[in-house]
């Protein structure tokens, strides 16, 4: 009978799930194939859209990202452009003046000013002369034999190195103390 359901459909409307019931696009047809290729469809929809979604937020995430590294920039620029003024009247007023020491002071001023912007920014110097050699903020170009100095200790500094909070931005260059070859380390005593 045509009206009358048969016990044959029952489970398949179950296993359908909550989500499809009532909906009357994904209800059975009674036809095997036909559900198959129904659900099919739903399901490559539903991974289309998915696929929308995430190359949507893919493509905000970048731009997000772009704009806060865009934004980074311009607050350093920002903070910085104030120390290249100080540094462009220093200029000025040493071409017009014949006074030495007021034109090194001035630019010691205007290093000072710079070097409190990039404190402000979170960027300090590494730590070099006196210290242990340490590669991960160090980089050896020289070694130099000495007995006034423990090996290993950094003796010079021949380019500064920064750091932006824990992050090393550019490693300090130095020259290194080694034991001279003629010196023998002292043995331990047992």
């Amino acid at each position: 009978m045509q009206g009358e359901t048969n016990d044959e459909d029952a489970p398949r409307a179950a296993e359908a799930g909550d989500e499809d019931a009532g909906d009357p696009k994904t209800e059975s047809t009674g036809d095997p194939l036909a559900d198959a290729r129904a659900e099919t469809a739903k399901m490559k929809d539903a991974w289309l859209r998915t696929a929308a979604d995430f190359d949507n937020f893919r493509k905000r995430s970048r731009k997000e990202m772009d704009d806060a590294r865009r934004g980074g920039r311009e607050d350093l620029l920002r903070a910085v452009l104030p120390v290249f003024d100080n540094l462009e009247r220093a200029i000025q007023s040493a071409q017009r003046s014949s006074d030495v020491k007021a034109m090194a002071d001035g630019l010691a001023m205007v290093q000072r000013q710079f070097v409190e912007a990039l404190s402000r920014e979170g960027i300090a110097r590494v730590p070099t002369i006196g210290q242990p050699f340490d590669p991960s903020i160090h980089e050896a170009i020289q070694q130099v034999e000495t007995s006034e100095h423990a090996p290993g200790t950094v003796l010079a500094e021949v380019q500064p190195g920064y750091t932006q909070g824990e992050r090393l931005m550019r490693a300090a260059m130095v020259v290194v103390a080694k034991a001279k070859s003629g010196d023998v380390a002292p043995e331990p005593v047992s």
